[in-house]
């Protein structure tokens, strides 16, 4: 395991699937961030300096990247752009990106499609890119450490097996992913049923 944590392709390799994470959610970046933090707070190593800094510069690459197709595309050019989970995370995005930017952006992050929606819709809608960024590199910052920290609390506790502190951690923070989830989706049903009402 040191042999990978060390390998000079680690730092390239999180960089691409991160910027890859923000198109595709299939991709584990989240996942490698976690097993990172914990593989350092187990062995001591990868150093997370620049774990954090590559993960975060992904992140906010990605993000740019979405939001220049959604100021070039729009959100309604393809037809997977208006049907299914993207679809619905489009329109919802598309209501409430000028008027929510900092909320949406920050909480997107951590959730499934919404993060792809709310970067095209920030793109589409206009939002000046010199308010978007600074925004963006923020919540890519926060999410970087938080996978890392959510690693490293993991691999501290069971530092004498590093590979169980891997897998632990990384099923920690899907569970923790899946909560976060499940409430920015209630609280945008809720709001979305309370200006439904008015």
């Amino acid at each position: 395991m040191v042999e990978l944590v060390s390998s000079p392709w680690l730092l390239p390799a999180l960089l691409a699937l991160v910027v890859g994470d923000a198109f595709l959610v299939v991709l584990p970046s989240e996942t490698l961030v976690v097993a990172l933090g914990a593989a350092w707070a187990a062995t001591g190593s990868p150093d997370l300096a620049p774990v954090v800094l590559v993960a975060a510069v992904g992140a906010i690459i990605g993000d740019a990247l979405c939001f220049a197709i959604g100021r070039r595309v729009g959100l309604d050019r393809w037809r997977w752009q208006r049907t299914g989970a993207v679809g619905r995370a489009l329109e919802r995005a598309r209501r409430t990106v000028l008027t929510r930017t900092a909320v949406l952006i920050f909480t997107a992050r951590y959730v499934p499609f919404a993060r792809i929606a709310v970067n095209l819709a920030a793109g589409a809608s206009g939002l000046p890119v010199s308010r978007f960024l600074p925004l963006s590199a923020a919540a890519g910052l926060a999410w970087a450490f938080y996978n890392v920290i959510v690693g490293a609390v993991v691999g501290a506790v069971l530092a004498d097996t590093p590979v169980l502190a891997i897998v632990i951690a990384v099923g920690v923070a899907i569970v923790l992913g899946l909560a976060v989830d499940a409430v920015v989706s209630r609280v945008v049903r809720r709001r979305e049923e309370r200006e439904s009402d008015r």
